[in-house]
């Protein structure tokens, strides 16, 4: 046989391993399409604690028309030809993913950061680590700097079922093998006022992914300016969906409040002192009534 052949073959194969790891579509997924009947629950599961300080889009578009009357976030894969179900970054391929956002003014006290993902085919949150940085600018950008955070250390927390699934417009309703999870990073950082990168990755104990669902607006091909580094960011690339070539953001929820208050020591009065003042003011007020 052609030993050309071959390794244009082994090369095929090759390819087609690494691209599953990076992104999964509609036509690289394995699922068991269980349709497992879900219980009824609350929907969009909030983990963390306090106000929200910024929301950066949308996952779910379409509420409770999951099995179990889940909400979901439908890919639109017949409506507007989209085929990116999830975005690869598994910490053991170190994949990352990246998306920005601003604060206007003033500073942010953040306290925690609430990350979406999911694993192919399991029914609970199987994710097990979340690592994170914040940049000062795009990653990996000359003049960007990594201003909190590692590539290194789990700064997870919580994780759970977010009860939120992941289909396509012929699966609405019926699917339940993508149950994105939700999963909350300590922070505990001030920024101040200026834009800011996340930068993050996921592990987890399921066969397949973690992957990261993106922002999903109905009718939207074009929902953000998140990207992607497959090769532990050396370099950086938009996180296009491979269907219509158009650049997604991702969802996440940053919680915490604006700076801490200033807290004004009030003088105290001892005893003895108010007795000084009160004498004092005796004296005087004698002083005033003879002249």
């Amino acid at each position: 046989m052609n030993v050309k052949f071959l390794l244009n073959v082994c090369l095929i194969f090759l390819s087609a391993a690494v691209l599953a790891q990076n992104v999964e579509t509609t036509s690289n997924s394995v699922s068991t399409h269980r349709n497992t009947v879900l219980p009824e629950s609350q929907n969009n599961l909030q983990l963390a604690t306090g106000p929200v300080l910024y929301n950066n889009g949308p996952l779910v578009n379409s509420l409770g028309t999951g099995a179990g009357g889940l909400d979901e976030s439908i890919l639109q894969s017949l409506s507007l030809g989209m085929s990116t179900l999830g975005l690869g970054h598994q910490i053991v391929n170190n994949n990352r993913v990246a998306d920005d956002f601003t604060i206007a003014s003033g500073s942010w006290n953040i306290s925690q950061i609430e990350f979406f993902a999911y694993q192919t085919n399991q029914t609970a949150s199987s994710i097990t680590a979340v690592h994170l940085q914040i940049w000062d600018g795009p990653p990996g950008q000359v003049g960007s700097h990594v201003i909190f955070g590692d590539m290194t250390t789990n700064r997870m927390s919580q994780t759970a079922a977010a009860n939120i699934l992941r289909v396509t417009e012929s699966s609405t309703g019926i699917d339940t093998d993508r149950q994105i999870a939700v999963s909350v990073v300590d922070v505990n950082t001030t920024l101040s006022a200026g834009s800011y990168w996340l930068e993050w990755q996921a592990d987890g104990t399921g066969g397949s992914g973690p992957w990261a669902p993106p922002i999903t607006i109905n009718g939207s091909i074009t929902t953000g300016n998140g990207l992607q580094s497959t090769d532990g960011g050396v370099s950086y690339s938009p996180a296009n969906d491979t269907g219509t070539s158009t650049q997604m953001g991702f969802p996440f929820i940053i919680y915490g409040g604006g700076p801490s208050p200033v807290v004004t020591q009030v003088p105290t009065i001892t005893f003895w002192g108010l007795m000084a003042l009160v004498l004092g003011l005796l004296f005087f007020s004698k002083r005033y009534i003879r002249q």
